[in-house]
């Protein structure tokens, strides 16, 4: 029989004697901390572990891999006319007008990225001037105040990090306000001007539902003899074409024009990523970039905030139809590879545009690559 012995002290049973109160976490190494915190990289995340104790207040600023998702843009003017660029109303067909496409697409980029990375604090004369700004919530130092929230600029939420070599700021969403089903894809690298961008655009993507019978697949191959058609000229597809291209390059000269200032208080960066959630546009600077646009002076266009897009090399190759792999079809594919006219590298070596992309987008610049190339020119802007 077993006894089971109790004790006499019933409060013992409620609150027992403690174990032993020594904590291991205290006994990591800092080293140990830091790559856990490089893992984590959310910008919120990391502000959210510096206020758990006076240790972790002090490794934040130590972080190198650091990661900012902008919540949302804020209109310092959402009554004013010109606030209908970024408004939720479908956008008519780009094909079917294509004048009234280059103004929503070009200036779109431009109102939506302005003052991307100001800390001033708006004020009662800028309702007078429309601008937006895009934000990160809470903060104490330079913020705005919209909606009963409070907001801060990514250069104040990075104000505190000594160490970052990593940086990727991802905005809420693409700026180009292009038609439901288009593909529009760019990717661009900077130094103190542009050095390169490849764009991947098609009128439409779709998955292939059934396999083509063989006479609809010979009149495919009968129309579709490498070269542009004729169509591609008289229905707007050219228009199209150069619009995406100027919206891509003018959103991407935006982002880079508003990047200095992290730029130039983060010297110890070896990488910069802007991007947006929608998988849109990359602007991509390596540290040599990096360092370059620190010490040569930028072309800019103060009127309209950006950087100077100088005259341009391009190779452009299209495909009225364009079968994957795995079965997405993209109709009117067009791959747009770019680099400055006096740059010393040859804008015909695709090595660098069929990597631009990764995943089905990659293969499709791959698969476009091997077709008729054209060349175009484009001057400074």
């Amino acid at each position: 029989m077993a006894v089971i012995h109790r004790s006499s002290d019933p409060l013992s049973r409620i609150h027992p004697e403690p174990l032993d109160q020594t904590d291991f976490f205290d006994h990591l190494p800092d080293p140990l901390l830091l790559l856990v915190f490089n893992r984590i990289g959310d910008v919120k995340a990391l502000g959210r572990c510096g206020v758990v104790s006076k240790r972790f207040h002090s490794l934040v600023p130590q972080v190198e891999n650091v990661v900012v998702r902008v919540d949302c843009v804020i209109s310092d003017d959402d009554d004013d006319s010109s606030s209908s660029l970024s408004s939720d109303k479908p956008p008519r067909s780009s094909a079917a007008s294509p004048f009234s496409a280059i103004f929503r697409l070009i200036f779109k980029p431009l109102h939506a990225l302005t003052q991307l990375l100001s800390t001033t604090k708006r004020s009662s004369s800028s309702a007078s001037s429309p601008s937006s700004s895009l934000s990160i919530t809470g903060g104490e130092d330079g913020e705005i105040e919209h909606g009963g929230v409070t907001h801060h600029s990514p250069t104040q939420v990075l104000k505190n990090f000594n160490e970052i070599r990593l940086l990727r700021i991802e905005l809420p969403a693409g700026e180009l306000g292009i038609d439901d089903g288009v593909l529009l894809k760019w990717r661009a690298e900077f130094g103190s001007t542009l050095e390169n961008c490849v764009i991947l655009g098609a009128s439409s993507v779709a998955a292939a539902t059934e396999p083509p019978s063989g006479e609809t697949t010979a009149a495919a191959v009968a129309e579709d003899n490498g070269s542009i058609p004729e169509s591609f000229y008289t229905d707007g597809g050219l228009k199209l074409r150069v619009v995406w291209t100027i919206s891509s390059l003018i959103a991407a000269s935006a982002r880079h024009y508003l990047l200095q200032p992290i730029i130039a208080e983060h010297k110890t960066l070896d990488s910069l990523v802007l991007t947006d959630t929608d998988g849109q546009g990359v602007l991509c600077m390596n540290r040599d970039q990096l360092e370059e646009l620190r010490v040569k002076p930028l072309s800019a266009s103060s009127a309209s905030k950006r950087t100077l897009v100088p005259a341009l090399n391009m190779r452009l190759w299209y495909a009225p139809t364009l079968e994957l792999p795995d079965g997405t079809v993209l109709k009117g594919a067009t791959l747009v590879a770019i680099r400055p006219s006096d740059s010393k590298k040859e804008v015909c070596d695709v090595s660098w545009v069929s990597s631009a992309f990764d995943g089905v987008y990659g293969m499709a610049a791959k698969m476009l690559v091997k077709r008729r190339t054209y060349c175009l020119e484009m001057n400074s802007f």
